[in-house]
């Protein structure tokens, strides 16, 4: 019941922090005095290095369970989160190094963000992930309603992502794309289980040995950031893309 956020590590120039949250409850955080982040969230972390978010349990917060800008070394492991009204688990802005395992996220717009590589946001793993129902949401930027988001030097594996009203697995937003590496994930339900942004400005993506069901507008689509483009690529191949790799996939 916080008007603004729940836990905050705030610091005025960025640097090692190397705060513990752990074991917490933590719900209903609004956002009262506005903004498009910075309030309604459980934990809020800004230019703090080498966080470690795990175990905590978090629900109901306006925007994110946990958002960490310019947060760099940050982990968030374990945590259960669920009725998030923007991205559950954020790492946005110039950080570089991100780990988020192990989590479980019910009720959001998106379940992962890995975003902002252009302000240096890179370098990170999502792994072993349970996302499910993710809604639709209108707001700037990325499309909502889906599972995990990520942009640059990041590896997506081993996730679960069921019930995305958009797409489950986003690669990449326009040119902002370099070197992701999603495999062995298992996307349920979704618009489009995988989507690959498709400008030729991207730097490389491997998409291999994922299996995608029920999805409504194909397994993995190339897109022209909301839009999808072109043939399921599940089915066709990327060779039409110099950058894009997609192998050993299964649509069913």
């Amino acid at each position: 019941d916080c008007a603004d956020n729940g836990i905050l590590v705030w610091r005025s120039k960025a640097g090692e922090d190397g705060t513990r949250i752990a074991g917490n409850r933590i719900e209903r955080i609004r956002a009262q005095s506005g903004g498009t982040g910075q309030n309604g969230n459980g934990v809020n972390l800004f230019r703090a290095a080498s966080v470690l978010v795990t175990g905590n349990r978090i629900s109901d917060c306006t925007f994110s369970a946990v958002r960490g800008n310019a947060a760099s070394n940050l982990q968030i492991v374990a945590n259960n989160g669920s009725r998030l009204g923007e991205v559950a688990l954020y790492a946005e802005f110039g950080f570089e190094g991100a780990v988020i395992s192990d989590n479980i996220i019910d009720t959001a717009a998106v379940g992962v963000s890995v975003t902002n590589f252009d302000s240096g946001g890179r370098l990170a793993v999502v792994q072993g992930n349970l996302i499910r129902r993710l809604v639709p949401y209108k707001g700037e930027g990325e499309a909502r309603g889906t599972g995990i988001a990520v942009e640059a030097d990041t590896a997506v594996t081993g996730n679960v992502v069921e019930d995305a009203a958009a797409v489950g697995i986003q690669i990449g937003w326009g040119r902002f794309r370099r070197e992701v590496v999603a495999t062995g994930n298992l996307i349920r339900k979704a618009d489009i289980g995988i989507g690959i942004s498709r400008d030729a400005a991207g730097g490389a993506v491997l998409v291999a040995n994922n299996m995608i069901s029920g999805t409504r507008r194909g397994a993995i689509r190339a897109m022209d950031h909301h839009v999808p483009t072109g043939p399921d690529l599940a089915r066709t191949g990327a060779s039409g893309f110099a950058n894009i790799t997609v192998g050993g996939n299964l649509a069913v």
